[in-house]
């Protein structure tokens, strides 16, 4: 199975798919449309002192709904958006 790495250049770079898509140390920033934005950060958990790979719908700087992923699954959901996205043609 071939994996693709994604690193900063490769989603600031210049194409068309990724517009709309901004990030910095440690965030990313999608823009949706309709002022909703699905942003993945990493965040800290002083109560367990461990990471977490947060994912959030924005709007308006309020997050509406979010989901805490473990680190180390990151990127095998990245593989398997990419597979889903490559199967149905999207």
């Amino acid at each position: 199975m071939a994996t693709r790495k994604v690193t900063e250049k490769s989603i600031e770079g210049p194409v068309e798919e990724n517009e709309g898509v901004s990030s910095g140390d440690g965030y990313l920033e999608i823009k949706m449309g309709g002022g909703w934005y699905m942003t993945i950060s990493v965040a800290h958990s002083e109560r367990y002192e461990k990471e977490y790979v947060e994912l959030a719908k924005e709007r308006g700087g309020m997050k509406k709904s979010r989901f805490n992923l473990n680190p180390a699954h990151v990127r095998m959901l990245g593989e398997a958006l990419i597979k889903f996205a490559d199967d149905n043609g999207l």
